[in-house]
């Protein structure tokens, strides 16, 4: 069989100068769910990938399969897309974190949709389609075991790490997978076994390491200091590799001196930590145990001790948020002295917990997917207003 498949970006009539000045000149990350799926394809597939941000989806060519895969934002994207494919006879199948969280809403885009994580289940979907006997819907009983899933760095290393526009590029890995702490706001821990923490070899990590041709690489994983003695054996393996990294971290990490030792002697460049508010009660009530406000500026000195830099997040609209939160925050990030910051707008997404309680509370204003974007209020908060 022909296989397309596709990442949606958002609709081309809201593509922005600014979006193609990021495509020029940011970071570029590889995207790894559709490598991931390609490399779980048997190989008498012929698999192509299009990444809408930096390609061209041409609709007249002929496929057996569409495979489409998406997050909130993109969604009414992705049923465009799918709807024009279908119109044309040819059969599409939906994927992603919002098609999980609501599987009924994708169907009727598509003529099966895939409910959580990949493994096992595409190639299910792949056997039953040669047979004529598509499913609905396709939804795993048990978490994936990722301990025998490699990226495909070593299967197919120009694919993984493909020569997008940039001015520097970067290859992905993913070491672990899943979040036990269970934010309230969170896509990745809110999904089918998303709280389940799974890791694999650190020899196979490693050999992903070692196949990716470029110097500099970012772990995909929600965070590298959920288990913290794993992630420094993998730390001490990678010392000799002169690889240069990024990761995602907890503040927890700041108290192990080892740890951050080891990470920097690995080529840890910097930390992306989700500090998300300057206020605890906000944070206390999200689920966020790592964090704790009063110790912020410890962590980010301690981390800068060792050589790496910090990029903040922060989240604006929780409940306990009042209008002051803005001027507040801008002042405690200066006193921090953090490297970089990301700043976005409190999203319920479909699927979480958050989503949940705010139609419980009659809150949400608008189910225009495309606002659901991070960057658009659509909710009404407590403290403010939405407009």
């Amino acid at each position: 069989m022909r296989i397309l498949l596709i990442s949606p970006t958002f609709e081309e009539h809201n593509k922005k100068f600014y979006d193609e000045i990021l495509k020029t000149f940011a970071i570029n990350w590889p995207s790894i769910t559709l490598q991931y799926l390609k490399s779980l394809t048997p190989k008498q597939h012929d698999v192509e990938i299009v990444d809408e941000r930096y390609e061209t989806i041409d609709f007249e060519e002929k496929w057996d399969l569409v495979g489409i895969s998406f997050f909130t934002a993109t969604a009414p994207r992705a049923y465009e897309i799918a709807d024009r494919f279908r119109e044309k006879g040819i059969k599409v199948v939906l994927g992603g974190y919002h098609a999980s969280a609501l599987p009924d809403e994708a169907k009727q885009h598509a003529d099966s949709v895939v409910i959580g994580e990949a493994e096992g289940n595409w190639q299910n979907l792949l056997n039953d389609l040669e047979k004529g006997e598509l499913k609905d819907f396709y939804m795993s009983e048990s978490p994936a075991d990722i301990k025998n899933t490699s990226l495909p760095n070593v299967i197919e290393t120009e694919t993984v790490n493909s020569l997008i526009r940039g001015l520097i590029k970067i290859g992905g890995v993913e070491a672990t997978r899943g979040c036990p702490h269970g934010c309230e706001f969170c896509a990745i821990s809110n999904a089918r076994f998303g709280r389940i923490h799974r890791k694999k070899p650190i020899d196979q990590v490693i050999k992903e390491i070692e196949s990716i041709p470029s110097k500099y690489f970012i772990f995909y994983d929600a965070s590298m200091s959920i288990d913290l003695e794993y992630t420094k054996k993998l730390f001490n393996k990678m010392r000799s590799l002169n690889k240069k990294f990024a990761a995602f971290g907890n503040t927890n990490m700041a108290k192990y001196e080892e740890f951050l030792r080891l990470a920097n002697e690995a080529g840890c460049m910097c930390w992306q930590i989700g500090f998300e508010s300057i206020y605890q009660k906000g944070i206390d009530d999200s689920g966020k145990k790592p964090n704790i406000v009063k110790e912020y500026k410890k962590v980010v000195k301690k981390i800068h001790d060792y050589g790496m830099g910090v990029i903040g997040s922060f989240v604006f609209g929780f409940d306990d948020h009042p209008k002051s939160v803005f001027k507040e925050t801008y002042d405690a990030i200066q006193e921090m002295n953090i490297d970089s910051i990301g700043t976005t707008i409190l999203t319920p997404l479909p699927g979480t917990r958050l989503f949940n309680r705010m139609e419980r509370e009659n809150r949400i204003i608008t189910k225009d997917w495309r606002k659901y974007d991070l960057f658009h209020v659509v909710f009404k908060p407590k403290l403010m207003s939405a407009g």
